[in-house]
C-alpha cells in the first residue's frame, strides 16, 4: 500500500467525505470534482489497484453498489466508467468507479 491514500483514509474516516452508501466491503462517496451534477466513486474498502479489482471477487459488489447509487441519485440514467493510468485521466491508485450522472450527458460525451 502507498504511503498516503485519500481512499484508505476516508474508509478509515481520517479524511471528510459525503458517504451515500456502506457496507463491510464497500462505500460510496461524492466526488470531489464536480464535472457532473452527480458524480459518485464506487470503492472497495479494502485497498487494490484498478487492474486488481476488476478481476476481484469484490467487483461484483462494488458494482451493484454503483448500480443502486446510480438508479437512486440518477433515475434518468447514468454512466458507470472506470480509468486505467493517467493517460487515461486515473488520480487515485486504489481501485474505484465512477458513477456520473445528474444531466445529459450528450451524444459524444
Amino acid at each position: 500500500m502507498p504511503a498516503y491514500c485519500v481512499f484508505c483514509d476516508i474508509v478509515a474516516r481520517r479524511e471528510p467525505a459525503r458517504i451515500v452508501y456502506e457496507d463491510d466491503d464497500v462505500i460510496v462517496f461524492h466526488n470531489v470534482l464536480n464535472w457532473v451534477p452527480v458524480m459518485l466513486l464506487a470503492v472497495p474498502k479494502e485497498h487494490m489497484l484498478q487492474g486488481d479489482l476488476w478481476c476481484s471477487d469484490v467487483m461484483t459488489k462494488v458494482a451493484r453498489a454503483a448500480v443502486e447509487m446510480g438508479e437512486k441519485h440518477c433515475p434518468r440514467g447514468f454512466r458507470i466508467l472506470s480509468n486505467f493510468g493517467p493517460d487515461a485521466m486515473q488520480s487515485q491508485p486504489h481501485g474505484h468507479v465512477h458513477v456520473i450522472g445528474g444531466t445529459f450527458l450528450g451524444e459524444y460525451a
